[in-house]
């Protein structure tokens, strides 16, 4: 059985990689390290199909260094350790290249077992990983590398390799492809910045397109639309890229931007994922939107009910309007950095006993000094107030609620100004 067709087009030189300019462009530090020659100890960090396999392969074919090639899903222990007995070897007189895919499924004693190499310089690693490597990659082995993230490649570069790809499937088979128009792009616009995505599906038209009259193959954009992989179809629910689209959810309604935010939205629901925007959004009625507009909180729960008895495709249209309530309301944080404060206090041993006219009992010890709760009932008092200590005694004074400005909070602490005949902080 044939190679994949991202296997056997793959780059052999940097001319040919598309994307990563941020890295591999004129006069980049990555670009300047590998035309150096002097390779050192290198984790590259960026989602699937972008690169870092291809680079690495292309770094390790300009060096004189011995190569070995492992990943970390299926390499073992007894497998580090063949690698670590042919240094000082003969054969690896130039030293040890080794290039380890997926490093984030070693643990943490396999990935030890490589670290008097790797200093010394007997060994040198080139690690790849699509988790967060400051996460899932044990610190002295960050501590002896550099890191450099690969970000997902736009679909102006991706159709390069699409155009590149339908031609060397023409090579190869010996035979004209036509493309209807769009075809090129909407393979690139679909992919999600994955390449490696974006030529199985070149490889997949091509194979699936009828032959004309004339012996040509003809790929329609109807074929491009049944056979492209959607881009959502790498996204993992424990993986990176699902924090930071709830991270890029809640910044983006915090920020007040309703149109980023009903984006990413979408994202979440494409992939299927229900449950989390719906934790989230809750969460956001309550940190970001708080006293500023209370009601929020409600009218979210609501939405988030209905979301979750309609189910998909369906919820997404109470998701929608919760997103966009959220994110044109006014904000307000005072009542999250209050409890904020006021844990922080707890946490740090304050708070001593309670007031005494506070506690629940009606008696006292032969050796209170002044016997009796004193508890003011502020219902039996004009306005439902009455000043008396709530606090205990060594935080009395301490303010952790400071209202924000909107028109919801600044009426409540005009209202109590007024009451309390004092200002309110």
């Amino acid at each position: 059985m044939s190679a994949p067709l991202a296997d056997r087009i793959r780059p052999k030189e940097l001319s040919e990689v598309v994307g990563q300019t941020h890295l591999l462009g004129e006069g980049k530090v990555l670009r300047n390290i590998i035309e150096s020659g002097q390779i050192p100890n290198m984790i590259f960090y960026g989602p699937s199909g972008v690169g870092k396999t291809t680079l690495a392969r292309i770094i390790a074919g300009k060096t004189n260094k011995r190569l070995f090639k492992l990943n970390g899903t299926s390499a073992s222990t007894a497998d580090i350790k063949d690698i670590i007995g042919q240094v000082d070897t003969i054969a690896s007189y130039n030293g040890i290249l080794l290039y380890l895919d997926e490093i984030q499924y070693l643990n943490k004693k396999q990935q030890q077992s490589l670290l008097e190499h790797i200093e010394n310089g007997d060994i040198t690693l080139i690690a790849s990983t699509t988790e967060n490597p400051y996460f899932y990659i044990y610190n002295a082995i960050l501590s002896r590398s550099t890191v450099f993230e690969f970000k997902p490649v736009t679909p102006e570069e991706v159709e390069k390799a699409v155009l590149r790809a339908f031609h060397f499937m023409e090579e190869e088979l010996s035979l004209t492809i036509e493309l209807e128009e769009g075809v090129s792009g909407y393979i690139a616009q679909n992919c999600g910045g994955d390449v490696r995505k974006s030529l199985n599906t070149v490889e997949l038209c091509t194979l699936a397109a009828p032959y004309s009259g004339d012996g040509k193959k003809y790929v329609t954009m109807q074929i491009a639309k049944e056979l492209s992989q959607k881009s959502n179809s790498n996204y993992d629910r424990n993986g990176d890229q699902h924090y930071d689209l709830l991270s890029a959810l809640q910044k983006s309604i915090r920020g007040s931007d309703e149109n980023a935010a009903l984006h990413y939205l979408a994202r979440l629901l494409e992939a299927g994922d229900l449950i989390s925007p719906c934790r989230r959004l809750l969460v956001i009625a309550c940190e970001d939107i708080g006293m500023a507009y209370p009601q929020a909180i409600a009218i979210v729960k609501a939405c988030v009910d209905s979301a979750t008895q309609l189910g998909l495709p369906e919820a997404r249209i109470p998701l929608a309007e919760a997103v966009v309530l959220l994110a044109t309301a006014p904000k307000s944080n005072s009542s999250y950095m209050g409890i904020n404060r006021a844990m922080a206090d707890v946490q740090n041993g304050k708070g001593g006993t309670f007031p005494r006219c506070l506690q629940n009992k009606h008696y006292d010890g032969a050796d209170a000094e002044r016997k009796g709760q004193f508890y003011s009932y502020p219902h039996d008092f004009p306005n439902h107030y009455v000043e008396q200590q709530y606090l205990p005694d060594d935080l009395v004074g301490t303010v952790y609620y400071e209202y924000g400005l909107n028109k919801t909070e600044q009426a409540a602490k005009a209202y109590w100004e007024k009451i309390k005949g004092k200002k309110q902080p």
